[in-house]
């Protein structure tokens, strides 16, 4: 068959034939891909730079860690697989297979279940965001916050507040479901008057961060208590574009009702990992099939992978093999 294969740990992906997958239980299913999408993670991981990959020794691989396509009986299907998925064949184990709705395009099918564990993952388990709350999302104008804005709307968020850099992409956002924008281009002290009015005026209970860094410092001081009652706010990083690290002033913490957690793979339960595939993937793609949830993408063909692959590719489109 043909794959996306990495010949030497660093290089450049290559079109090239590769042995077909070979299933060995009844645990397993034979997939054929139609679309697998391209993401920081199987970037880090074909350069040999991501932490999975440092201490091994290295043999030819297929890139890609989840995809979409046919099972033998034609059902259409999206699946994780550790065995690599940018190829005309991968196999599953039958665990970590999820239907796709007939309706719903491949590529779209392929794009959005990274962007949703990024942000329904953190909204659902790790804010345990209720109907009618406030959300603030921080960095939002890439293509996880953007599904974070909409999926927060689904999930019953009475506002929606967006931070971004980029002002067309933060106006854009109004389009999808965010009610009001803040611009991290304000200076310091603009910016975290705008979030104290409108965390005074409309509390915030929920932050989903993607960046990190100084602006994050920014909205915790601007949620800082003045020492009476202070409204409970849920910080979750998802993130850290902007940098790993930021100071806390400890009296934040002390004269503040805040929760700060992360969201990301370490933090799951297996239960949540299970919850995942069986209904929040599910869930949001009969979403995407009604056109409550949007994702824009850019598509490339299998053949073409070594040419592409080191090319910029927009911050807010999911990159989209089609085998």
């Amino acid at each position: 068959m043909k794959a996306a294969v990495v010949f030497e740990k660093g290089g450049i992906p290559q079109y090239a034939d590769f042995p077909d997958p070979i299933v060995n239980n009844d645990n397993e299913a034979l997939i054929f891909v139609k679309a697998a999408s391209i993401k920081h993670l199987d970037r880090a991981r074909a350069s040999g730079k991501h932490y999975s990959t440092e201490n091994t020794e290295h043999q030819p691989t297929i890139v890609g860690s989840d995809g979409v396509g046919l099972l033998e009986d034609g059902s259409k299907v999206y699946f994780f697989s550790k065995k690599g998925t940018v190829s005309e064949k991968a196999v599953a184990d039958k665990k970590m297979i999820v239907p796709i709705p007939e309706e719903l395009d491949f590529a779209i099918a392929a794009a959005l279940p990274n962007a949703v564990m990024g942000s329904a993952m953190g909204l659902k388990f790790k804010t345990n965001l209720k109907s009618g709350e406030t959300v603030l999302i921080n960095g939002a104008t890439g293509i996880t916050g953007k599904v974070a804005v909409q999926i927060a709307k689904l999930y019953g968020a009475k506002k929606v507040i967006a931070t971004g850099r980029n002002e067309e992409a933060l106006q854009a956002l109004l389009e999808l479901g965010a009610d009001e924008v803040v611009s991290l281009q304000l200076n310091d002290e603009e910016f975290k008057q705008k979030i104290k009015d409108i965390h005074s005026e409309n509390p915030i209970d929920v932050v989903l961060d993607y960046i990190w860094g100084h602006s994050v410092e920014n909205i915790l001081s601007a949620l800082k208590g003045d020492g009476t009652f202070s409204h409970k706010t849920r910080l979750v990083s998802v993130g850290g574009m902007s940098g790993d690290t930021i100071q806390l002033s400890s009296q934040i913490l002390r004269g503040t009702d805040i929760q700060i957690s992360g969201s990301g793979l370490g933090s799951w339960t297996q239960d949540e990992m299970k919850l995942l595939l069986c209904e929040v993937i599910p869930e949001m793609f009969r979403a995407a099939v009604s056109g409550k949830l949007k994702i824009d993408t850019e598509t490339v063909h299998l053949k073409d992978i070594e040419m592409i692959w080191e090319d910029k590719i927009s911050t807010r489109k999911r990159l989209i093999v089609l085998i």
